[in-house]
């Protein structure tokens, strides 16, 4: 296959073996797609590779989060509060409160006519505290109430938010807001509550440093809340310093190769590959990219200490080894199956989309282990 690479806004052709698993469609039997990578972005200590590829899939009907919350179509509350309820066609499903919520569960309802696509360390604020989504997972279109797993990421609160038990997206953050890497692994790989807080205590004295020169260190270190740390102006106005440069040349870049099918990135922070984002379109991708952008410049600020500069060869071999030791399958018939892949010093997690008319991976995620 060829390796597209481009260096000073022109595109150049280099023979690559770069052979990857593919987003299947439905009915195919083996992964004879394969993916490349791009020159990097680099703005700081943060490196992202945008990977590319020949083949995309149709994802217009997935719905995300983000969306569904906007619209009221999606409801997510403390679990508990959907007691006893039975979808009667053409009804919404309502939420009535019956009992105490759970740190580790909330309940979710998809009342759209389209298929709910969760992410892996999606954050949603209000409830008796803000939690961060365990895994990613399929929701099917107008769903029965569905038990979902989660993790807190505000120990310091337990009421509720303004009186209300009903969830949205991150406060003030523009697109909803995604944890950074670090915190996002421990959701996804420790499944473990106490780990997941340790990790939010770290970036949060980590963002307090960085913004103690603009004074404001003591707005930042009055909140438990995960979601209020990344609500304050000067700990924004840090991420976006690292942020932006690379949105900016990742558009520029995106738009002069459109068709080459932009699904995901390498990212690498200090010289060291943390982490891979892909998804079945180039349409998932742009929807995702404003959140995954500040989820990996995040984890940029809090790791200032400059290392060595990571090339495109160690981004295509981090991408390409993708098999592992271990594997393991969670499966709920004719809607999503999400595997775990352990490997030496890396997991892969594959979600991927049983429903009607598709077949195919609709996200992957490589971290670092």
């Amino acid at each position: 296959m060829r390796l597209a690479v481009v260096v000073s806004g022109m595109v150049l052709l280099m023979v690559a073996a770069v052979v990857l698993p593919c987003f299947l469609q439905a009915g195919e039997m083996s992964p004879l797609s394969s993916y490349s990578l791009l020159s990097p972005i680099r703005s700081g200590n943060l490196t992202v590779f945008p990977v590319v590829t020949r083949k995309s899939y149709e994802t217009a009907e997935f719905l995300t989060l983000d969306e569904g919350l906007r619209s009221g179509d999606v409801i997510v509350t403390e679990a508990g509060q959907a007691h006893g309820l039975i979808r009667r066609p053409g009804v919404p499903s309502v939420i009535h409160p019956v009992r105490d919520a759970e740190v580790n569960k909330l309940v979710l309802v998809n009342n759209s006519k389209r298929p709910l696509l969760l992410l892996a360390g999606e954050i949603v604020t209000g409830g008796k505290q803000d939690r961060i989504i365990g895994k990613d997972r399929i929701v099917p279109a107008e769903s029965d109430p569905i038990d979902l797993s989660v993790f807190c990421v505000e120990p310091g609160r337990w009421v509720p938010a303004n009186g209300k038990y009903e969830f949205g997206s991150a406060g003030g953050v523009a697109g909803g807001l995604l944890a950074s890497p670090v915190v996002r692994g421990k959701a996804m790989d420790a499944k473990d509550q106490q780990q997941v807080w340790e990790s939010v205590r770290s970036s949060q004295r980590a963002l307090s440093q960085a913004v103690q020169v603009a004074g404001a260190a003591p707005a930042v270190n009055a909140t438990t809340s995960y979601a209020g740390v990344m609500d304050n102006k000067e700990v924004q106005k840090q991420v976006d310093s690292v942020a932006e440069p690379v949105q900016r040349n990742y558009q520029s870049v995106i738009r002069q190769l459109r068709d080459k099918n932009a699904v995901g990135v390498v990212v690498a922070v200090n010289g060291e590959l943390v982490w891979a984002d892909l998804f079945a379109s180039t349409q998932l991708l742009d929807k995702y990219w404003p959140k995954l952008i500040r989820s990996y410049a995040t984890e940029a600020v809090v790791t200032r200490a400059k290392s060595r500069e990571v090339d495109l060869k160690d981004a295509e071999k981090f991408l390409d080894l993708l098999e592992g030791r271990h594997e393991t399958a969670e499966t709920e018939p004719g809607v999503y199956r999400q595997k775990e892949i352990t490997g030496d010093g890396f997991k892969v997690f594959e979600l991927t989309s049983l429903l009607p008319k598709t077949g195919f991976t609709v996200h992957l995620a490589k971290m670092a282990d």
